[in-house]
């Protein structure tokens, strides 16, 4: 990818778990000037702080993904703060870039914002055909704003902004923080320590029978840095795998792999979520030849063994 060499790249959110992947590829990728802006030093729900950092970098391109996010409990704890902070970020980010005449805005949205009961599997044109799960509508809600301002954006600023759609994430340096975090860490934590500690079960929310779709943290950054690359449309864009699995086959999957042999138990007090996720993928194979690599039973592997390795239990 010889056209990095020569960029200076913003990556909003750069320490965190996807940004962190996607700035490796990027430094991978032979990028020599990467800006990874803090959220100590740059609070970027204020306008004029966001105008600063940019006026102060300059970056021929922005990648942003600096969200505040969680799984659902912290979705229903925290609804305000979720849809108040991501959309304040997005918005002004996306203001002080236009106002700099930034080349390029790569805005990355989440698979929150389809409706609760889209058709599965579902498609980019399909996105406004309904109102998301209520348990984290605010936050897909807010996200799904960054679509209407790159396209009005686009319409009458001649401004590049593209929008991407990534699915549920996994992998290494995911967060693992039973109280925040989503579905896979949690039940890969929750499994290894009872393990450890002899326990004879595991208690999982809801039925068990919703689905989901997930994809390996490093697809995922190669698929945001492709669409960066060479992808200029205005219609939003599917970043996953196109498979899914049940909730109940997973936690089964990852006790398996974990060595858990306990009794799972299902707390169906505890809301299941969307009812289904699935992705069409086929307009970024089409639109920048994106496919996903990485198996789940793969992905799974790396994320159980990259765990078990830290010191963070």
């Amino acid at each position: 990818m010889e056209q990095w060499k020569d960029k200076k790249v913003m990556v909003t959110g750069g320490a965190g778990f996807l940004g962190s992947h996607v700035v490796e590829r990027l430094e991978e990728w032979g990028c020599k000037q990467i800006i990874v802006p803090r959220s100590k030093q740059y609070d970027l729900r204020n306008l004029q702080t966001a105008m600063e950092l940019i006026q102060e970098t300059r970056p021929d391109v922005i990648i942003h993904l600096a969200a505040s996010v969680g799984g659902i409990e912290a979705n229903r704890k925290n609804p305000g703060s979720f849809f108040y902070d991501n959309l304040s970020m997005g918005i002004h980010l996306m203001e002080a870039a236009r106002v700099a005449n930034t080349e390029k805005f790569v805005a990355c949205g989440t698979i929150c914002s389809y409706p609760k009961f889209a058709s599965v599997p579902f498609k980019e044109d399909e996105l406004w055909d309904g109102y998301p799960e209520e348990t984290n509508a605010p936050y897909g809600l807010a996200k799904k704003m960054l679509l209407v301002q790159s396209q009005a954006y686009r319409q009458q600023y001649g401004f590049n902004s593209i929008f991407l759609l990534p699915v549920n994430l996994y992998g290494p340096r995911d967060n693992f923080d039973l109280e925040t975090s989503h579905v896979i860490p949690a039940l890969i934590r929750k499994c290894l320590e009872a393990k450890e500690q002899g326990k004879d079960h595991i208690t999982v929310w809801g039925s068990g029978k919703a689905t989901r779709e997930f994809i390996f943290v490093e697809d995922a950054a190669e698929a945001i840095l492709l669409a960066a690359a060479s992808y200029n449309g205005a219609e939003p864009v599917n970043i996953g795998t196109g498979t899914e699995i049940s909730i109940k086959d997973l936690v089964e999957l990852i006790a398996a792999q974990t060595g858990f042999e306990g009794q799972i138990r299902w707390d169906s007090q505890k809301p299941d979520g969307q009812p289904r996720r699935c992705l069409d993928i086929q307009r970024a194979k089409e639109c920048f030849g994106f496919e996903a690599k990485v198996s789940l039973e793969e992905g799974l592997k790396k994320t159980i063994d990259w765990y078990v390795n830290q010191d963070i239990r």
